[in-house]
């Protein structure tokens, strides 16, 4: 069968017009669908967006809002005053973000304590978690920022830096501490009662076995959460913190115009977007792994 083709024999000459007519016509069919599919959507991005500018700028009140919006001047002079500023935002996300990943990580281990000994310890982690995601961060801020320091208690940091941080640690680590504890859900039982088994005891198959696995699955849904975190920053403005929102609305009242505003944004733009995109890339990157262990 092997020397023939659709029952007769296959001469040199056909062997010949088969390597001439090289690959399926398929794959090139599929390559100019690609093509014609990319450029399409490139096309119908520029009409899409390009309407919207045009609606924008044929708006009457266009004029005005450039001035106060998009003001070259202001935008000169506001860069170099909101962009040090933004310093102050990295000083909270950093510090916070260390402070936040271990209470978090406690939080989770305590509500996944077995045996009604333990009961006091996680109702009280449940109630830490439910509380401090129920109420506003805004309000925690204030409540920390303005009440603590009103007590005038001896010893007690008058420096609103410190209440950022404990507040954005507080509020922060109520979310996070939900993510590690479904990671650790999302263990199967079958790993921990492997590692009781050779020995281990329950809190070393719980630091040995389940929580790097927790752990390394929660990766992308935290790095979300720290996304949020970065954002969020902005709130301790309120408490008095001279940080980049705070240096914007100097900037707007000193100028009279919202041009401030814009640089903030693109200075979050330009920070939070290639987070995102790194999010997604850990996202399909673990979707792969699972696929392939499925096969």
């Amino acid at each position: 069968m092997s020397g023939s083709l659709a029952g007769g024999p296959l001469g040199s000459g056909d062997l010949l017009s088969l390597r001439a007519s090289g690959p399926p016509r398929s794959g090139r069919r599929y390559d100019r669908s690609a093509f014609r599919s990319t450029l399409v959507a490139f096309g119908s991005t520029i009409v899409f967006f390009g309407l919207i500018g045009w609606v924008v700028v044929h708006a009457p009140n266009w004029p005005e809002v450039q001035r106060s919006f998009l003001d070259g001047a202001v935008w000169a002079q506001s860069v170099p005053d909101i962009v040090p500023a933004f310093l102050v935002n990295v000083q909270l996300f950093c510090i916070a973000e260390v402070l936040i990943l271990v209470l978090a990580l406690v939080l989770a281990v305590l509500r996944s304590l077995p045996g009604p000994v333990l009961f006091p310890l996680r109702l009280l982690a449940t109630v830490y978690a439910d509380v401090f995601r129920a109420v506003p961060g805004v309000l925690i801020i204030y409540l920390l920022g303005f009440g603590i320091p009103g007590l005038q208690i001896a010893g007690i940091p008058t420096d609103p830096f410190v209440y950022a941080v404990i507040a954005l640690t507080l509020v922060y680590s109520a979310y996070v501490s939900e993510v590690y504890r479904a990671g650790i859900q999302s263990v199967h039982p079958s790993q921990e009662a492997a590692a009781r088994s050779l020995g281990l005891t329950q809190f070393q198959a719980l630091r040995y076995v389940v929580l790097p696995q927790a752990v390394r699955r929660v990766i992308p849904p935290l790095l979300n959460d720290f996304i949020g975190l970065q954002k969020d920053t902005v709130l301790v403005s309120y408490i008095g913190v001279i940080e980049i929102f705070r240096q914007s609305q100097i900037d707007q009242q000193a100028a009279f115009n919202y041009t401030p505003y814009l640089v903030t944004a693109l200075v979050f733009l330009v920070i939070t977007i290639p987070l995102a995109r790194l999010v997604d890339v850990m996202i399909a990157r673990d979707r792969r792994r699972f696929l392939a262990g499925t096969r």
